[in-house]
């Protein structure tokens, strides 16, 4: 059934608007009879004591499905994440490679940038493919390019090759002959090549070497149960004839890999020692490209505890120390950028619980991120390795019901509570500084227990010139009510000859940058009014919390390079205190002050 969505009113199943208001009701807690008194936290920020460089590290997306790119919702989103940072964005999606017309569906998308004609000569046809990354572009954002899957025409085992999964079915249903190795690797690495050079053409050379070029997805997973259909020797051979072929089009390319399932643990190891010592199938040398190295890290998958739903953060925090460890323990990888290549609170690709699905859409999302990002750079600090990038596996899909969930940054055109946090990282730059909570679980006792006892209240902190960013979150693994977080912040270590600063502080929770709390409270409609659109594109912006004046930045006088600032942080919320003793920076027009 086609749903449509004009000035606002959009026609939906019936069994659709069922399932999106059961995701509503399953992760809205009944009301508490009175709230409990808040808890004291003390977080301190020493401005004076470095203990690294902030990497933007936030910066890179990506999705199974290529084509809602260029659709009316995907351009809009593409041209959010753009402005993140523009020019330094990167977009990997799955099924570049793939056979087919372009139409999107579940875990499903195509280009048909390969077919052969009836004497089996190659046919090359670039017009989805540059539709996509030309939406990339326009958005100034980069393609992390995920060489694959397998055109039908090159595929050893070819049938069945195109699935139509959807949430509910068996996940083995996905795998066709999409995963198989070519069965020609002159065909295959001579299709890589064409489609290198024609990227050159298209967009300069000097724009493509700044791409991240990474062969396939998953490959650990294969044997026929997976993304891979061959052997781990065959995906090296695939692996060599890729990386043979970029180089040949792009000298300077960046090629790495193996984006593998989770650490890879001695698959990865396995992969790494080719490139550093194996024989080249495609060159018979020593060795192969390795500019990068990549990984897959998810959360436990979130399941319903005694009613409520409950996350697992200490998954991912496990899964990214054992790759971060592998790259650790190789003095050729050590110094490596890496890229979490799909970074995520859980691994279900389209999960079947409504409860399970739609707490992407509310608060915990955000305040499970920041909290996992800060330990990211701790683990990186622990045991001194690149981190570049962490992936995060989501974007959005069209003409689905409001808020319903899956992996997705908005809905309809409406941002989420997530991409709000992208916001509040885009704002933070320089160098992190030391920062402290009386709150904060230290990173060990998260990886062994999960955040299922006390909160996680803590912060990480930047300073660039001329401006100090402190991004705090109250943090639980249990969705459920719980005190907030009375929070004093002393920041100290200010530049000398600073007296007075400008004091904005940003704010994701319910009343806050959240999209899915307004939906709900105006009663959840599926057609929304051309006014009711507009209010709810208006509450999935960034919001600052005003001051009693009504003003959205207050003056802070500043006393012996530091002071002290008092917030109240729900349960399962992120704050952002920008402190600016420069020019105070123009007020955004779109910026939306709440009380």
């Amino acid at each position: 059934m086609l749903l449509v969505r004009n000035l606002g009113f959009r026609l939906l199943p019936v069994a659709f608007i069922a399932s999106s208001l059961l995701a509503q009701n399953a992760t809205t807690p009944a009301p508490s009879p009175a709230a409990p008194a808040a808890f004291p936290v003390t977080i301190t920020v020493n401005a004076a004591q470095p203990v690294g460089a902030w990497k933007p590290i936030y910066r890179f997306f990506g999705a199974d499905e290529p084509n809602y790119a260029t659709m009316t919702d995907g351009k809009k989103l593409i041209a959010e994440l753009g402005a993140l940072r523009p020019g330094d964005v990167y977009y990997r999606a799955h099924n570049l490679l793939t056979t087919g017309n372009g139409t999107a569906h579940y875990k499903w998308g195509s280009t048909n940038a390969y077919t052969e004609d009836a004497d089996g000569k190659p046919v090359y046809s670039w017009t989805i493919l540059d539709q996509i990354f030309d939406t990339y572009h326009n958005a100034g954002i980069k393609p992390y390019v995920e060489i694959g899957f397998m055109p039908q025409a090159l595929s050893l085992h070819p049938e069945p090759y195109e699935h139509h999964w959807k949430p509910g079915d068996p996940y083995s249903d996905i795998y066709g002959g999409w995963t198989s190795p070519p069965k020609d690797y002159d065909k295959w690495a001579e299709l890589i090549y064409q489609w290198a050079k024609h990227c050159v053409d298209r967009y300069g050379m000097a724009d493509v070497e700044q791409w991240y070029w990474e062969v396939w997805n998953e490959s650990n997973a294969g044997g026929g149960k997976g993304y891979w259909g061959g052997t781990p020797a065959e995906y090296q051979k695939l692996y060599d004839y890729s990386a043979a072929a970029v180089r040949r089009a792009i000298p300077n390319a960046k090629i790495g890999g193996a984006d593998t399932a989770g650490a890879g643990g001695q698959w990865s190891r396995n992969f790494i020692q080719h490139c550093l010592t194996g024989n080249n199938y495609a060159t018979g040398k020593t060795g192969a490209p390795l500019d990068f190295f990549s990984f897959h890290a998810k959360g436990t998958t979130p399941i319903m505890y005694q009613g409520h739903l409950r996350m697992g953060l200490g998954g991912q925090l496990n899964a990214i120390n054992s790759g971060f460890t592998i790259a650790a323990s190789y003095p050729q990888t050590k110094p490596l950028p890496i890229v979490i290549g799909e970074s995520d609170p859980d691994g279900c690709a389209a999960c079947t619980s409504d409860a399970l699905r739609a707490y992407r859409a509310g608060t915990i999302y955000p305040a499970y991120t920041a909290a996992c990002i800060a330990r990211e750079f701790e683990l990186a600090d622990r045991l001194g390795v690149n981190i570049e990038g962490a992936l995060t596996w989501a974007f959005e899909f069209e003409n689905e019901p409001y808020f319903f969930g899956q992996r997705v940054l908005a809905t309809n055109g409406i941002d989420l509570p997530i991409l709000d946090l992208f916001r509040m990282y885009a704002k933070l730059d320089g160098q992190r500084v030391a920062t402290t909570s009386t709150q904060a679980m230290t990173v060990d006792n998260i990886m062994r227990s999960g955040v299922r006892g006390q909160p996680d209240v803590s912060a990480i902190s930047t300073l660039a010139q001329n401006r100090l960013c402190v991004l705090a979150w109250h943090y639980h693994d249990d969705d459920v009510p719980g005190p907030a977080a009375n929070v004093t912040l002393n920041l100290t270590g200010l530049p000398t000859g600073v007296t007075q600063a400008n004091v904005t502080e940003y704010r994701i929770d319910e009343s806050h940058s959240n999209s899915f709390s307004a939906w709900k409270n105006m009663g959840s409609p599926e057609n929304p009014t051309p006014a009711q659109y507009a209010q709810l594109e208006k509450s999935g912006q960034l919001e600052t919390v005003s001051n009693p004046d009504g003003a959205t930045a207050a003056t802070q006088p500043i006393v012996n390079g530091q002071f002290s600032k008092n917030i109240i942080l729900p349960r399962q919320s992120v704050s952002l205190l920008v402190v600016d003793w420069g020019t105070p920076p123009a007020q955004n027009p779109a910026l939306k002050t709440a009380p």
